[in-house]
């Protein structure tokens, strides 16, 4: 019998990107008859798909790649200190090559329902094109960022020229030389985007309802010697990472931000800007993220720093934030993004002034004027943290609906366990600590742990795991409370589950979707939990029931 015709498995893993590559990693290594399922034509999740201009990792590179394999870390040469779409794929396809995983995965395969049988327990698939799988746990590593979001505007199939979401953007070259753009949005993606073809296009409308923060990457090229450099320091940077907040080698400085001068202030600010990455963001004084009065002070520096980049005054105040201060939501890194505007062929439409009423055949209408365009570029985001859940109808004991559990937010046990729910895994789920984090050293700190739970459950014989509804309420509420103390609860982001283009997500009610407390609070929980036997989840099944591998580990 082969993997495409055999239909139960011990563990099925939904989704191939970094999350699902490495899980099915971990199962492979312990011989456990596994599979991976991915609605996409290839592995790659995030990276397969968004393969838009500019398209980057705004983590330094070398903290991105997996840190499992000595020889791996000993292998890969990152290019760049911010590595671009196209060579991340390239990265995942040569580890999921080098360790033989593709046989474990088929692809072009969506699940639609997950319905678990309590009497079984046993978790039942249905796909796409009506097969159905059955296995005794779900692994969902279906992304953070994996649902995009269409504006809701009148006429959208109206439009005669070529028009995508970023997440779709085609897989063949689009030639915009020449070409009149529209982009719509100003997140994190639309300011790649823009920085990367604002010097490509014949002309480029930028169309934005709120601004954002913004830092400059600097990125730059990995020398050969620079990455022999990195290799013989990779334990120390891979502990860098587990002992900071957000997983990433930026340390917070630990002064007090009212204990040091203005002037010294300034001086630290002046040189976090000019450095690579988010040292602006994470090796900032830690009072940013909680006291108004700092996080005043600090926005108006870069406030500041905006208006010495953008030459024309009434734009530069358009691009600042008023509704936020800078830091109080995952901050975008771009390159030369704010440059961008001092272009001739450059124009940005205030659409809180002048909203976009309609689509139209030849282009966009707002209600000041008509634009017309060759391209539309939708840059309007994603369902964030739930959204991909919320895409398959995931059905618990008594038939009790995961979406509807979620309807006005997640509640979970660690981020990685529902009540109701058993032997369902999520290793990065809503209000665990990967959302907030370096993804891929959350994704580790996941997957591990569940990897623990698994064999902690074969050792003993048991067959079914969840968590009590009181010890899932404890963590909810641990959860909530975190946001209390950050500024990031007044902020309409996606960490907060803020999305104008999603039904019910609109009206800037608070879905506690992240982890605020950071990567060693974290970590110390979940292993907490372990160390006291699981405390807070319930096993099922005969003490004496061997664990279950598959014959090639026999």
């Amino acid at each position: 019998m082969t993997e495409e015709t055999k239909s139960h498995h011990e563990v099925i893993v939904i989704g191939a990107g970094v999350a699902g590559i490495y899980q099915i990693k971990r199962l492979a290594d312990l011989g456990v008859d596994a599979l991976v399922l991915d609605a996409a034509p290839d592995l790659g999740g995030t990276w397969y798909w968004n393969r838009y201009p500019g398209a980057r990792f705004d983590s330094e590179s070398y903290t991105y790649g997996y840190s499992f394999s000595k020889e791996l870390l000993e292998e890969w040469h990152w290019k760049e200190r911010f590595s671009a779409q196209p060579e991340n794929l390239r990265y995942l396809n040569y580890v999921t090559d080098k360790f033989d995983l593709r046989k474990y995965m088929r692809f072009n395969c969506r699940v639609e329902k997950a319905r678990f049988d309590e009497a079984e327990n046993i978790w039942h698939l249905a796909l796409a094109d009506g097969s159905e799988l059955t296995c005794r746990f779900v692994v969902l590593a279906v992304g953070l960022l994996s649902v995009p979001t269409p504006p809701r505007l009148e006429g959208m199939d109206a439009f005669k020229g070529r028009s995508f979401h970023t997440f779709y953007w085609p897989h063949e070259p689009v030639d915009l030389t020449g070409k009149r753009v529209a982009v719509i949005g100003t997140g994190a993606t639309a300011i790649q985007i823009i920085g990367e073809i604002a010097d490509k296009v014949g002309e480029l409308t930028v169309f934005q309802r709120r601004p954002n923060w913004s830092a400059p990457l600097n990125n730059s090229p990995i020398s050969n010697k620079e990455m022999a450099d990195i290799r013989a320091r990779y334990d120390e940077i891979f502990a860098a990472c587990a002992r900071t907040p957000g997983g990433f080698e930026h340390e917070p400085d630990r002064r007090g931000f009212h204990e040091v001068t203005r002037e010294e202030r300034l001086a630290l600010w002046d040189k976090l800007y000019d450095e690579p990455g988010f040292g602006i963001w994470l090796s900032n004084f830690r009072e940013i993220f909680t006291d108004e009065a700092a996080n005043a002070e600090f926005s108006a520096y870069i406030a500041d720093r905006i208006r010495r980049r953008v030459k024309d005054p009434v734009t530069a105040e358009k691009l600042i934030p008023k509704d936020h201060g800078f830091g109080v939501q995952r901050v975008p890194l771009e390159t030369r993004y704010f440059e961008a505007y001092n272009r001739d062929n450059v124009h940005l439409v205030d659409i809180s002034e002048t909203p976009i009423e309609r689509v139209t055949e030849k282009g966009l209408r707002t209600s000041a004027r008509d634009y017309e365009f060759d391209i539309i570029v939708y840059s309007t985001g994603f369902d964030a943290i739930t959204g991909a859940f919320d895409q398959i109808d995931i059905s618990g004991i008594g038939g009790e609906k995961l979406f509807d559990k979620w309807r006005d937010g997640p509640s979970t046990f660690l981020g990685m366990l529902v009540h109701g729910f058993p032997n369902l895994l999520m290793p990065t789920g809503p209000q665990s600590g990967s959302a907030s984090t370096n993804f891929p050293r959350g994704i580790e700190n996941g997957v591990n742990w569940c990897m623990d739970l698994l064999q902690h459950m074969w050792d003993r014989g048991h067959v079914s795991a969840e968590p009590t509804l009181a010890a899932q309420e404890r963590w909810t509420a641990h959860v909530t409370k975190m946001y209390a103390i950050m500024l990031m609860r007044k902020a309409k982001s996606w960490f907060t589950g803020y999305n104008s283009n999603v039904p019910g997500h609109e009206h800037g009610k608070v879905r506690y979707f992240v982890y605020n407390g950071g990567t060693p609070k974290y970590v110390a929980a979940i292993n907490d939990v372990m160390a006291k036997g699981y405390e807070g989840i319930v096993f099922g099944g005969e003490a004496d029931r061997p664990a279950v591998r598959s014959s090639a580990a026999e």
